[in-house]
């Protein structure tokens, strides 16, 4: 499918998300945040209680999009060799050989479910896949299938058998979603939607392929971004730094503030919802709405916050108005 224009991309993006939301009700926000993920190029990361579909979201993405899924289940007792693979040794007639049998992470999209599961050895296991979409065993480096990206979801860290992600994996997260119980008025319909005995995942069709989406994104590359617009995503991000700002609320209760993949992220996320809302140029309110989901995880609060109930949210937010 070609994408020339900003026409063609808005277009192609509207049947896909109209597709997605056949499966998937309530939770429209969400959907249009991963897939503005996605096209970015980047991994998206899914926080919420079980039971509200974070799982079945990610499956009608990939039957949607065409592309290789895999699933791993994150268990205590998952070691890094069940994700990435490991070296056999192959018998044959002319000897001993070793070869390597491939992982589930050789897929286009891989769903972490209930990433936080695992131990810290198995979540960091994702690491170089994540960044360099590639992966290392003994001397040699395969390179994963294009276009790659990693969609996990978690539960909240207060319920039972959770780990913390470590920093650095958090930080490979282009976007962190909070999915939410949906409102009263959207439940009726998800019951009959997945209370009758029609496979409503059936009626999902396949509406583009690979190939398109590295298209997608190649052209949300090609959106104008004037110096003040970046400017903006830059002193957003060096407002959470506690020793570069003079917000009160950043100097009372974070901890550590945002890496420099904070602002690429905004500004990745920034051009596709350009293209979304059918402009070439991104704007300041793009760069605002955007830099809640690309820094809530790379933002760490201290004791004080969880003491006096403020989130990392209310700490962007504060952020945000107080930043020109």
């Amino acid at each position: 499918m070609e994408i020339t224009d900003v026409k063609d991309f808005n277009d192609v993006y509207l049947k896909i998300e109209d597709e997605i939301k056949k499966s998937i009700i309530g939770q429209d926000q969400v959907v249009r945040n991963v897939l503005i993920g996605i096209i970015a190029g980047g991994n998206v990361l899914l926080e919420g209680a079980p039971g509200l579909g974070k799982t079945q979201l990610v499956k009608t993405i990939g039957k949607v999009l065409d592309l290789d899924f895999s699933r791993i289940q994150f268990t205590p007792d998952l070691m890094p060799v069940d994700i990435i693979g490991t070296e056999v040794i192959n018998k044959t007639s002319e000897g001993i050989s070793f070869g390597f049998e491939k992982g589930p992470i050789f897929s286009s999209i891989v769903l972490a479910d209930e990433i936080n599961r695992a131990t810290p050895k198995t979540q960091s296991a994702l690491l170089e896949a994540m960044q360099e979409k590639t992966v290392t065993v003994g001397n040699k480096t395969y390179k994963l299938p294009q276009p790659f990206f990693v969609l996990a979801t978690q539960n909240p860290l207060e319920m039972e058998g959770t780990y913390p992600l470590p920093e650095a994996q958090l930080d490979r997260f282009m976007l962190k979603l909070n999915v939410e119980f949906p409102k009263q008025e959207y439940i009726l319909s998800i019951i009959d939607l997945t209370t009758t005995h029609n496979d409503y995942s059936k009626n999902i069709r396949k509406i583009i392929d690979g190939n398109t989406i590295l298209k997608m994104r190649e052209e949300s590359e090609k959106v104008l971004i004037a110096k003040d617009v970046k400017q903006l995503a830059i002193n957003i991000v060096m407002a959470s730094q506690r020793e570069n700002t003079d917000i009160e609320i950043v100097k009372k209760y974070v901890k550590c503030g945002s890496s420099l993949r904070g602002i690429q992220s905004i500004i990745f996320t920034s051009k596709v919802k350009a293209l979304i809302e059918g402009r070439y140029n991104v704007a300041f309110k793009d760069i605002q709405e955007m830099a809640i989901p690309c820094l809530r995880h790379r933002i760490f609060l201290n004791f004080s916050a969880i003491s006096d109930n403020v989130s990392v949210d209310d700490v962007i937010k504060e952020i945000i108005k107080k930043v020109k």
